[in-house]
C-alpha cells in the first residue's frame, strides 16, 4: 500500500504504551486502580435514560434524523444559553447539534482550515485540539501554558513570528489537562487580540458545569464582539454524565456554524433521534442532577488532593474539570512522564496519564482522572505512598 501522508503526520499515540502495561498487569491478575482515561463512571440520571427508552419505542424515531440536529433540541440549546449566560442565540443559524464536542470541533476545523493555514493551540492541551489541525492539513503552532508563563506575551510573540498570519486560536477553559480557569477579563483580552489580528476563536467549553469552590466560569460568547469572531462547543458528557451517548453542540458565529452545518450535511445524518430527545430533557430539566454529579467529583478531588498531600505530593486543588494535574515529584522528574507513569503501574498499582501525551510542555506532569470512588482513591494513595 502507498503511504498515507495525512496519517503519517499524526504521531504515535503516547497513551497506548501506558495502557498496554496496565492491561498486561491486569491480565496477570493484578489490581490496577485506573485514574488514567477521563471516562466518567457516574450513571446517567434516571429521567434522561427513561426518556431515551420511551422515545426509542416509537417507530418514527428510528428513521434518519437531521444532520444539524432536530429543531426542538436546537431550541433547548439556545434556551439553556439564555438561562445560564444571558446569551441570545438563533436556533436556526447560530446553533448546531454535534456527535459530542470532539466531533464538532474536528469537523469545524476541517471545514475552515486549508493546507498552509496556521492555527494556534495551547500546549499542553486536549489532544484533538492540535491534532484536528493536523488532520485538516493546517500548520500547528503550540503556545506554552503553565503557572510560570504569560499566555498573552507568548501569544503575541508567536503571532509576530508567524507568516502567513495565524488564522485560528483554539482554547478551552476550564482546561483539560491543566485544570486552569479564567475570568471574563481573560476572554475580553482574547476578543480584542483576535479581532486586532483577524483570528477565528474556537472555545471548547466541555467543563462549563464541573467547577468547585464557588467559581463560576464565563462563556466566551458573553463577551461583546465574541460572536463576530468565534464559536463555542459544549458536551453533555460530563455535566449530565452522558459520555457514551455522544451528544454536544456548537454555537456562535453564524458563518462558522454554517460551515459546520454544511460539512456535516455530507458526513452524517445526525445522531439517533431518541438520544436527541433525551438531550432535550437533560437541558430543559432540573439542574439537581448536575449539582449531584459536581458534588461527587468535588468529594473525589478532595480525597485525592488531601491524600497526596499527606504523603508529600503537594498539588493545589483545581477549581474545575474532573481531573487533577500534578507536577511529578522532584526525585522522579528526570524520568519524564511516560517512564514515571509506567513505574506507578508497576510499583504502586495506579494508572495515570503521562503529561507529554497532551503536548511537549506537559512532560513534567501526570494527570489523574476522578473516575474512581473515594475508597478506591484511598487505595491508590496507599500504593503511591510506597514509592514516595
Amino acid at each position: 500500500m502507498q503511504e498515507f501522508r495525512r496519517m503519517n503526520r499524526l504521531p504515535p499515540y503516547v497513551f497506548a504504551t501506558v495502557n498496554k502495561i496496565k492491561m498486561d498487569a491486569r491480565h496477570r491478575g493484578e489490581d490496577i486502580i485506573d485514574l488514567g482515561m477521563g471516562n466518567p463512571d457516574i450513571p446517567t440520571p434516571k429521567h434522561i435514560v427513561n426518556k431515551l427508552v420511551e422515545a426509542s419505542q416509537k417507530a418514527h424515531n428510528h428513521r434518519y434524523s437531521a444532520s444539524m440536529g432536530i429543531t426542538r433540541l436546537r431550541q433547548a440549546i439556545c434556551a439553556w444559553y439564555k438561562r445560564r449566560f444571558d446569551v441570545d442565540l438563533d436556533p436556526d443559524n447560530e446553533a448546531i447539534v454535534t456527535i459530542g464536542a470532539k466531533e464538532g470541533l474536528s469537523h469545524l476545523v476541517l471545514a475552515t482550515i486549508s493546507p498552509g493555514d496556521v492555527v494556534f493551540s495551547p500546549s499542553p492541551t486536549y489532544p484533538i485540539h492540535p491534532y484536528s489541525v493536523i488532520i485538516a492539513g493546517g500548520d500547528l503552532r503550540s503556545i506554552p501554558i503553565g503557572p510560570d508563563r504569560d499566555f498573552f506575551e507568548d501569544l503575541l510573540a508567536a503571532t509576530k513570528q508567524t507568516w502567513p498570519n495565524p488564522k485560528m486560536l483554539i482554547i478551552s477553559y476550564p482546561h483539560n489537562p491543566t485544570t486552569s480557569v479564567v475570568d471574563r477579563a481573560f476572554f475580553e483580552k482574547i476578543v480584542d487580540f483576535c479581532k486586532e489580528h483577524d483570528m477565528i476563536v474556537i472555545h471548547d467549553f466541555a467543563y462549563a458545569d464541573i467547577v468547585f469552590d464557588g467559581y463560576k466560569p464565563p462563556s466566551f460568547l458573553q463577551i461583546p464582539g465574541a460572536r463576530d469572531i468565534g464559536a463555542e462547543l459544549f458536551s453533555l458528557s460530563k455535566s449530565y454524565s452522558m459520555p457514551g451517548w455522544r451528544v454536544g453542540f456548537c454555537v456562535g458565529n453564524p458563518v462558522l456554524v454554517g460551515a459546520l452545518r454544511r460539512i456535516k450535511s455530507y458526513l452524517d445524518y445526525g445522531m439517533f433521534q431518541p438520544i436527541q430527545i433525551a438531550a432535550i430533557i437533560a437541558l430543559n430539566g432540573p439542574d439537581d442532577c448536575v449539582k449531584e454529579i459536581v458534588e461527587i467529583y468535588k468529594q473525589r478531588r478532595d480525597v485525592l488532593i488531601n491524600g497526596l498531600d499527606r504523603i508529600g505530593w503537594h498539588i493545589e486543588k483545581p477549581k474545575g474539570t474532573m481531573f487533577v494535574w500534578g507536577k511529578i515529584p522532584e526525585i522522579y522528574r528526570k524520568m519524564g512522564s511516560v517512564e514515571f507513569s509506567k513505574m506507578l503501574i508497576e510499583k504502586a498499582g495506579v494508572a495515570v496519564s503521562p503529561g507529554i501525551g497532551f503536548g511537549e510542555y506537559g512532560d513534567d506532569y501526570v494527570r489523574f482522572a476522578l473516575v474512581e470512588n473515594p475508597h478506591r482513591i484511598r487505595q491508590a494513595i496507599k500504593g503511591l505512598k510506597q514509592i514516595l
